[in-house]
């Protein structure tokens, strides 16, 4: 049994000195897990790892300390509060109310405004991983814990309970799914 594992246990278990041994225990990995997503986001991202980390850990002892089952639940957990802290901040960041989808030009320059770019990838991709969650959960999760987790499919397969070949099918699966419904989302309306 890992130490992070002892320490889940000891806090499902109530003790509340526990709770203060778990960031020293996991910070190290849950920071490689910030920079390896923040490094897969666009360029200009204000969030650092430090601060995705802590807003992470913050959601997770305030939501799901008393639920957690394993080390690699607790890392999935992580995952998808790093995912949404993402998604809020993409969100938030494209908000009419602070300029949103609006691009600054220059006065000389407003005569060769062009079209904006599409809807910002992540939004996208969160838009179509609900979709694919409700058509099969287990492949969103797979895509959920690769993507945002960081996990590799070995990993992902122990965290969901299942053989590595059965993740890979799911991982490719999901992949073109996505990338269908990704594309599909992204192609101007026909007149």
């Amino acid at each position: 049994m890992s130490d992070v594992t002892r320490i889940l246990n000891a806090i499902e278990q109530g003790d509340v000195r526990a709770a203060d041994e778990l960031l020293p225990a996991v910070y190290d990995e849950l920071r490689r897990l910030a920079a390896w997503k923040l490094s897969q986001e666009r360029p200009g991202q204000t969030l650092q790892a430090t601060a995705l980390v802590h807003e992470a850990y913050i959601r997770l002892v305030g939501e799901e300390a008393r639920t957690w089952k394993s080390r690699g639940h607790f890392f999935a957990a992580a995952a998808e509060a790093m995912r949404r802290i993402l998604i809020e901040n993409a969100r938030r960041k494209q908000s009419l109310k602070r300029g949103g989808d609006r691009q600054k030009v220059d006065i000389e320059d407003a005569g060769l405004a062009i079209e904006e770019p599409p809807e910002d990838l992540i939004i996208v991709l969160d838009e179509a991983l609900t979709k694919l969650a409700k058509e099969d959960s287990a492949a969103a999760d797979v895509v959920k814990l690769r993507y945002f987790g960081g996990l590799t499919i070995e990993q992902a397969a122990e965290v969901l309970g299942v053989s590595s070949r059965t993740a890979d099918r799911y991982w490719s699966y999901a992949r073109a799914w996505l990338y269908r419904e990704i594309t599909k989302a992204n192609k101007p309306p026909s007149p």
